[in-house]
């Protein structure tokens, strides 16, 4: 399966952002960000230069599908069903990334980061309304109850996830049982409760041109 296997760090670099794609290691004053707050490369601490309308609008592009783990492929098939969709395209393309079973599951704070919640699910590890679900981009309803495995209650890294989301705090929309390693969508998120700083209308326009 084709995924992204440079430096994770090397990409918050590029984006100028913190995409939280190491875990803890983000919340550290180890961040590649807070160390080195410029592009990588030869030239990423030279005299930046006035972005292009287009420059900008690739730039939110590959700051979402970094945020979320998306290659291009499933991201622009994401894109055409949120076109398809009532409502406004840019706010449903948002809503259908935040409902992907692996942000569910990084967000439940079952996971330390969307990779690794990726990995948990393909081994298996989670059940969504009593059936083992090993797809990461399923896509969560409102209602779907979620659940860790039995036998997968001590593995130490689940166990220390919940430990640490206390940090980051868990989303209105969802509900959390830490003694039953459980937990329920109540209901999908609206746009004004993801609070990414991305300008999704950026991305609506450039798919628009091609």
């Amino acid at each position: 399966m084709a995924r992204y296997r440079g430096p994770a760090c090397r990409l918050c670099r590029r984006e100028g952002l913190k995409l939280f794609l190491k875990g803890e290691r983000c919340y550290t004053d180890k961040c590649a960000i807070e160390r080195r707050g410029y592009p990588p490369g030869q030239h990423g601490q030279g005299r930046g230069r006035k972005p292009t309308e287009y420059s900008a609008q690739l730039r939110e592009k590959q700051k979402l599908k970094r945020v979320y783990g998306a290659l291009e492929g499933p991201f622009r098939r994401l894109f055409a069903r949120a076109e398809r969709g009532r409502g406004i395209t840019g706010e449903n393309l948002m809503v259908l990334l935040e409902s992907r079973f692996d942000n569910i599951i990084y967000r439940m704070g079952f996971a330390t980061s969307r990779a690794e919640a990726r990995q948990l699910i393909r081994h298996g590890h989670f059940t969504v309304n009593g059936r083992r679900v090993t797809i990461p981009s399923y896509t969560a309803r409102a209602g779907d109850e979620v659940q860790v495995r039995e036998k997968s209650r001590k593995i130490t890294r689940i166990q220390e996830s919940v430990e640490l989301a206390q940090r980051r705090g868990v989303p209105e929309w969802l509900e959390v049982r830490t003694d039953s390693f459980s937990a329920m969508v109540r209901a999908l998120p609206e746009r004004s409760e993801i609070t990414l700083p991305i300008n999704e209308q950026l991305i609506v326009e450039l798919y628009s041109k091609v």
